[in-house]
């Protein structure tokens, strides 16, 4: 596992509780199966950052299996930081604003 810690952005965690109110609203069980596969996610970018695909503006991002969502997130010396949970329908680097340096 890598020794950084992990940041989330607040509109990733947004976007992450939209998505699954979304899903609660249609089905708990597709609620629950989009925030454990979230969580594996999370998990599987912690133990092996640089393992994922180089994507747009210094990021990489890692797809969801069941889901149409990706995390966003950037490698920094100190930290992990989680920019995103984006829709693979949402305009590309939609949140480029919120990268930090």
């Amino acid at each position: 596992m890598d020794p950084r810690p992990i940041e989330l952005h607040p509109a990733a965690i947004e976007e992450g509780r939209a998505a699954r109110e979304w899903y609660e609203e249609r089905s708990a069980s597709a609620s629950n199966a989009f925030m454990a596969e979230l969580d594996v996610a999370i998990e599987r970018i912690a133990a092996d950052p640089e393992r994922y695909a180089s994507y747009l503006h210094g990021t990489r991002r890692y797809l969801l299996k069941r889901f149409p969502f990706f995390v966003v997130y950037r490698v920094a010396p100190e930290t992990l930081q989680v920019i995103a949970v984006a829709h693979g329908k949402r305009k590309p680097g939609y949140w480029r604003d919120r990268l930090i340096d």
